[in-house]
């Protein structure tokens, strides 16, 4: 994630509490029979093994602050799964997000850091509220065909409590010494209103304990946005060709703010003759360590004539 979506006022980010894992877990993201693994507390492996991501990520880069900061949304559920593959059963186009959080004023990696992302399948649904549907664009996994877009609050505020236990395409992850955190994922799709994005948080100056991530600040709470020509490509490709919600473009979409990679773009990488076999995206994340940007008090999104409720 825009998903304007607030988190209530009285959750407070300062004692979040994740799942505790082992040192030694290990993950690998796998697309078009390329390997990206890490482990848990050191990403070396990750950072060597990453190929073409690696080298776009590692490149030499402009300290920046991202332009990107929103309302959390309505769908935002607080660090319910530790883990960096958040396919689940999800259909859809592999993709291996990779992103690189520094700090905007040294461009120094930020490391330790608690990212979390979320964002809706193929058709346009988000789990733990699969009864709110996605405009039209294909049946809910669950239940009965959506009716309406995601409902949620008016722009500008509103978390909506979770309406089931589904918690596909959601996780949280730390960085590794370089700033580097990997995800393993589907393309998502889009819902009336909004163009194709995925949601992020990221939470610095805590700890990792025995409980989990306690303690710190939410120096992030944004969206990264995904290109028109690989967004045309996904949607002629199944289960995305059965999302027949209506489509709000980049261009159209009343949260990214066109500033390209500081707002948020992603740089991608698949082969254009198909996409199917998989994507990686990457992006270098500039945040302020020390600022509070936790999604409950952002700008609301400026009107359009298509937009829905944000989310």
């Amino acid at each position: 994630m825009t998903e304007n979506q607030q988190h209530p006022q009285d959750q407070q980010l300062a004692r979040r509490k994740v799942v505790a894992v082992g040192a030694g877990a290990v993950a690998a993201v796998t697309l078009g029979g390329t390997a990206v693994a890490a482990s848990a507390l050191d990403g070396e492996r990750e950072r060597a093994s990453g190929g073409a991501s690696a080298g776009s990520a590692s490149a030499a880069e402009e300290c920046y602050k991202l332009t990107s900061e929103t309302t959390e949304g309505p769908y935002y559920i607080d660090a319910d799964k530790l883990r960096r593959d958040v396919t689940e059963d999800r259909e859809g186009i592999p993709l291996a997000l990779r992103i690189k959080v520094i700090d905007s004023e040294t461009c120094r990696p930020i490391r330790n850091a608690a990212v979390d992302i979320w964002h809706c399948d193929a058709v346009g649904v988000y789990s733990g509220y699969e009864d709110m549907g996605n405009g039209g664009g294909g049946p809910a996994p669950t239940g009965p065909p959506p009716t309406a877009g995601p409902s949620g609050p008016p722009p500008g505020g509103g978390h909506q409590e979770p309406t089931d236990d589904t918690r596909y395409l959601r996780g949280t992850w730390r960085t590794d010494r370089h700033g580097f955190v990997t995800f393993k994922t589907v393309f998502p799709g889009w819902y009336r209103g909004r163009c194709v994005h995925i949601h992020a948080k990221v939470h610095v100056n805590g700890e990792w304990t025995d409980a989990g991530y306690e303690g710190g600040n939410t120096c992030h709470t944004g969206q990264f946005f995904f290109d028109e020509e690989s967004v045309l490509a996904s949607a002629v490709v199944e289960p995305y060709v059965s999302n027949t919600a209506e489509r709000t473009t980049l261009d159209e979409d009343t949260i990214y703010d066109g500033s390209g990679t500081q707002g948020g773009l992603l740089k991608l990488r698949y082969d254009k003759r198909n996409i199917a076999k998989g994507v990686r995206a990457s992006l270098t994340v500039g945040v302020d360590p020390e600022a509070t940007n936790d999604g409950q008090d952002g700008p609301p999104p400026q009107p359009s004539a298509s937009a829905s409720p944000s989310a």
